[in-house]
């Protein structure tokens, strides 16, 4: 004689591992059918089924018997299936604003990288006396502080940081 679903759901629901084996092994291929009806998709249709049997001992704590088991079980996938469309859709949802936010920053990072090649590039072109003092400006310090380095006037570095703007300008209108 062969147990009810019924019997073994509420026996599981007890704590009967061996009723639950035996609810797992009636039903598994069903419970994998139907998550591939609702997912469209093999891969997804085995993540919920797995979903499905790591929630089923606690929902088996709240069959009552009133409907059939397999009813109740239907709906216990239908329930998992639209828990995952919408998980799906809010990843989708929060993944848009990273999509476009990520190019964008890959964007700026190739911008600022070929600004600074070109300005590494463009500065191999100055003479030595301007290259000297745009590399010591460029890197935050002050003409007074460069033009003691240099042992020049800190007019005399305003003066060839003009002259450096001047040249750069040039290569730049010469590339364009």
């Amino acid at each position: 004689m062969q147990v009810s679903d019924e019997d073994l759901a509420i026996a599981a629901a007890q704590g009967d591992g061996q009723a639950f084996a035996a609810l797992a092994e009636r039903h598994y291929d069903s419970i994998f059918r139907i998550a591939f009806q609702f997912s469209g998709r093999r891969e997804e249709a085995e993540d919920l089924t797995q979903d499905i049997f790591a929630v089923l001992p606690a929902r088996l704590a709240k069959f009552d018997a009133k409907a059939r088991f397999t009813t109740w079980l239907y709906r216990v996938i239908y329930n998992a299936a639209l828990d995952r469309r919408r998980r799906a859709a809010a990843y989708a949802r929060a993944a848009e604003g990273w999509g476009e936010a990520e190019p964008a920053r890959r964007a700026g990072e190739d911008e600022r990288r070929a600004a600074h090649d070109w300005l590494s590039e463009a500065m191999t072109r100055l003479p030595q006396d301007l290259r000297d003092t745009a590399a010591l400006v460029l890197d935050d310090i002050s003409h007074t502080d460069a033009g003691e380095i240099l042992g020049v006037s800190e007019g005399t570095i305003s003066w060839r940081m003009s002259q450096v703007r001047k040249h750069l300008s040039a290569l730049r209108e010469q590339e364009l």
